[in-house]
């Protein structure tokens, strides 16, 4: 059996490591930008996900799409939902990235917490989605 292989790295995966490295970036972006948004509508649209194609934007993935999905692959998200069901959002972030078919649950807790985050950043939802959007279409290619 050997250990580190070295076979090329799947594109399939290749956006998980680059929403990964885009998200440790960009955390304090995406700490206000998550606060913001929960000020604004809290759950009521649903958990912000990060959808890749055709270009990366920030989408609401309402429970119940969560939910019918989860069901359509036997139960794999239940995990996710439970996380997005008792996330606290004065503490953590919680997204969901979305790529070629299949979901990546983004979950951190940013210090400082998400709502120092969006005071210290200065920017409202408008100007945190422009940053953020121009920065991932830069910097996750599919």
């Amino acid at each position: 059996m050997m250990f580190g292989s070295t076979q090329p790295e799947s594109r399939d995966k290749k956006w998980h490591r680059q929403l990964d490295q885009f998200v440790k970036a960009n955390r304090q972006e995406l700490a206000a930008l998550f606060w913001a948004l929960w000020l604004e509508n809290g759950d009521t649209q649903g958990t912000i996900g990060i959808d890749l194609q055709p270009t990366p934007r920030f989408v609401y993935c309402p429970k119940d799409e969560i939910e019918k999905l989860n069901n359509r692959v036997e139960n794999r998200l239940q995990e996710i939902l439970g996380i997005v069901e008792n996330h606290q959002p004065e503490v953590e972030v919680v997204m969901i990235g979305i790529g070629k078919g299949e979901i990546k649950l983004i979950q951190f807790a940013p210090e400082p917490p998400p709502p120092v985050c969006f005071e210290q950043v200065g920017k409202d939802v408008d100007g945190l989605l422009e940053v953020l959007e121009q920065r991932m279409s830069q910097e996750i290619v599919f």
